[in-house]
Parts: C-alpha cells; structure tokens; sequence
C-alpha cells in the first residue's frame, strides 16, 4: 500500500510512533524513524534528533536526504513527552519541556520538511502529514496542564496547516487518541486506569496497532486522498 514511499515517524523507539513505522515499514515504505535516544528499530533508517531543536532537525533534514535522496512525503508526528502535575504545584520548566517537544516540536517537523519538499517537488506533490494529538485536548485532565496545552495547539496547527498546505498538495490531519496502552499510560495507578475504563464504552484500553491502523489510512492516498484538515477521535467511545 505504501509501496516506493519514503516516511518520517518520530516517537519511533516506543508505543504508538513504534508500531507506526513497523505497519508502515511491512506495507513498503522506507521509514526514517526518529528517537531522542538509540532504539531498536525495524525501520530501514534510524535516527536520533531533539525535535525541540531547531538545528537537530534541520540537520536529521539533510541526513535524510543524504541516505534516501529524497525527502518524507508521509510523515507521522508521534514524538510526545508527559510531566505531570497539578496546576499549583507544576514547575515552569516541566511546562516548557512538554511544549517544546509536543508542540515546538510538532511544528518544527512540519515546518522545514514541508519547507523541503515543496522546494524538491513543487507541482504534482502527493504527501500527508499527521499529527498525533490526543483526546485530552478536548476534554482536558487533571494534572496536565501543560500537555492538554500542548496537545490541543496541535489539534490547532494542523488545521491552520491544511488550509495552508492543501493546494501544494500536502493533506495535514491530526488523530486524537484515547487511553491506549503505551509506557506513558503505564505510568498511571491501578485505581486512576479502573476508573477511566468505567468511561469508555468498549470498556478497555487501545493498542497501538489501532492508532497505527489509521494512520495508515491517512498515509494512503488511495484511501484518503478527499481527507484534509480533519481530527479523528480514536477513544473506544470514551
């Protein structure tokens, strides 16, 4: 389905940006995964680079290009950080560090990759961007005010960029998923997870291999090619 694609996920060393390229990599695509630290990786290429930094992404940028010669025209923003805490007790740096790497980060991707590409392939470019958000973006949740905030700028951003990026021929669209069962998830108590599966209607947690079946769908432009701007709630009805 991705046959003869290049694709960026950044987030690749773990949870849902690991089973994104993993999908991605066995549907054919020649995925460049991005951690901020080594990883084992199924991916054809793998990288380190601070998101957050403008300079480490320009310069994962040019190493792309320099091993693939080309330049992602899929790519996944999955790269997320939490540091929770109340609002009275969070520190302005556990609120810096979030945005920086979910929503400075998000941007700085999309940003000069998309700066990228429109310079290599200026007409007739096919490409899809998604951002990963997150439920909590909408409804909000205790002790995260700095990632709900930063979750919902992406939300935010992505329509801002498909208005702007449509008629260059880039979609941007945005998942927001719900509780799935990552290494962040596995963070919170027993008695916090009870109570949010009283709230979701199918009465479990996801997997990742959900998320990752749609971002498959929005990587597709045989499957999605009419869809841009949109934000997918992925919640078991939550």
């Amino acid at each position: 389905m991705l046959s003869k694609t290049v694709s960026l996920v950044t987030g690749a060393g773990s949870g849902i940006g690991k089973k994104v390229a993993q999908l991605f990599a066995a549907q054919g695509s020649r995925v460049c995964g991005v951690d901020v630290k080594s990883f084992d990786s199924s991916c054809e290429h793998s990288f380190v680079s601070d998101i957050g930094q403008r300079q480490s992404v320009v310069k994962l940028a040019d190493e792309i290009f320099s091993r693939t010669q080309s330049y992602p025209t899929i790519i996944v923003n999955a790269a997320g950080i939490t540091k929770d805490s109340l609002l009275l007790k969070m520190r302005e740096e556990d609120f810096d560090d979030v945005i920086r790497v979910n929503l400075k980060g998000t941007f700085l991707i999309n940003q000069i990759f998309s700066q990228r590409l429109l310079a290599e392939n200026p007409t007739d470019l096919k490409a899809s961007i998604i951002n990963i958000s997150s439920i909590v973006a909408k409804y909000g949740n205790v002790g995260q005010c700095n990632y709900t905030a930063s979750k919902a700028g992406v939300e935010a951003m992505t329509k801002s960029m498909a208005k702007e990026l449509g008629r260059a021929g880039i979609r941007v669209n945005a998942i927001l998923p719900g509780f799935i069962q990552t290494p962040m998830t596995d963070k919170i108590p027993d008695k916090v997870k009870q109570k949010l599966l009283s709230n979701i209607a199918l009465g479990r947690m996801g997997s990742p291999d959900e998320i990752a079946q749609v971002c498959l769908f929005l990587a597709s432009n045989s499957m999605s090619s009419y869809v841009n701007g949109a934000s997918i709630d992925v919640t078991g009805g939550l």
